[in-house]
């Protein structure tokens, strides 16, 4: 059946192109579903990204963003031209890195995992170098988005016997608050990651990019269900790639990492619970090639043993453990396991 609303947005796309590039696509393909903003253009002798959000201002914040950084790390897409609300970028790969190191034994996995680790710490130490602490956005800098931030932990009720009572809100919501000081890409999801023909892997999405902690970035990854590797040697991983130059000694840093990504996983299971209501539960292959929600009962099952194995590792977050444990539980169960 023919798509028109997609029909029109590919032919806007491809007349922006033979304005800003010089030729059309001889093909226009939607690699993340044809809902998402970023289409794939195939010229006759390259591939190009092509990025159409519903608004205008992000997309011009993500090229912004992408210029800026350009001239200080190659971990990056490389921006091709702007068209009034259409962003032309340099096709980082067809391959996800979600998809790619499912392929590999844990020796590559560790080894992907360090390069996509290292490429956030050079992307934020690019950052440095630039003026973009002085335009980007503060993200979660508000009290009332801490306050839920915190409180969805009660989606870990339904498994266990309730939230314990030594787990201090005020306490964990008091070290949440942290000031805009580092870059952060948001949304570091190993789908937001690509390897090139190079074989390289550069981080692509730069629309919610801001400023907080720095060590959100790496939440997002690990606290990501479809990451295949164990929370523990994820915690390896962030010893060996962390940048001393980042501003925060390395304990304090893997401190306030663990906390966040607990709650961050809490989250992503929120909102797996809310896509199984009204989608049911998915394949992992179909998560992974379209860069889905993991809904998916072994996906759910990975989120609770990183949180709980992140949350074990802060005094203010170690007594949601427990749910985790129990929630775990209850999705391995789902998957037969």
């Amino acid at each position: 059946m023919a798509d028109g609303k997609f029909d029109d947005r590919t032919a806007y796309i491809a007349a922006a192109a033979r304005e800003v590039l010089g030729e059309e696509p001889v093909e226009i393909t939607a690699p993340g579903g044809k809902s998402r903003s970023s289409l794939r253009l195939h010229f006759k002798d390259r591939t190009a990204i092509a990025t159409l959000r519903a608004n205008f201002r992000r997309t011009h914040l993500e090229a912004y963003v992408l210029e800026q950084l350009a001239p200080h790390c190659d971990d990056i897409p490389r921006v091709l031209g702007v068209h009034k609300d259409v962003l032309f970028q340099s096709d980082t790969g067809e391959t996800r890195l979600s998809e790619e190191i499912i392929l590999h034994g844990e020796a590559d996995q560790l080894d992907l995992a360090a390069e996509a680790c290292a490429a956030i710490f050079r992307i934020q130490a690019a950052a440095r170098k630039t003026e973009l602490h002085t335009v980007l956005p503060h993200l979660g800098a508000n009290r009332s988005w801490v306050r839920n931030f915190i409180s969805s932990v009660e989606a870990l009720e339904a498994y266990s016997m309730g939230i314990p009572d030594d787990f201090d809100y005020p306490a964990v919501a008091q070290y949440m608050e942290q000031p805009g000081v580092q870059f952060l890409k948001w949304d570091c999801r190993a789908g937001n990651a690509a390897i090139g023909a190079d074989g390289y892997v550069r981080w692509f999405d730069f629309e919610y990019a801001g400023l907080r902690h720095g060590a959100e970035d790496f939440a997002w990854l690990i606290g990501d269900e479809t990451w295949p590797i164990a929370p523990d040697k994820m915690a390896d991983v962030m010893i060996e790639t962390f940048d001393p130059a980042c501003g925060h000694e390395i304990g304090e840093y893997l401190e306030y990492l663990s906390a966040y990504t607990a709650l961050h996983c809490v989250q992503r299971l929120e909102l797996i619970q809310k896509e199984v209501k009204s989608r049911g539960w998915l394949s992992q292959e179909r998560v992974r090639k379209y860069d889905d929600a993991g809904v998916h009962p072994e996906f759910a099952a990975q989120l609770c043993r990183t949180g709980a194995y992140y949350a074990a590792q802060s005094r203010l977050t170690s007594p949601l453990s427990r749910n985790f444990e129990a929630a775990g539980r209850a999705f391995k169960a789902m998957s037969g396991g």
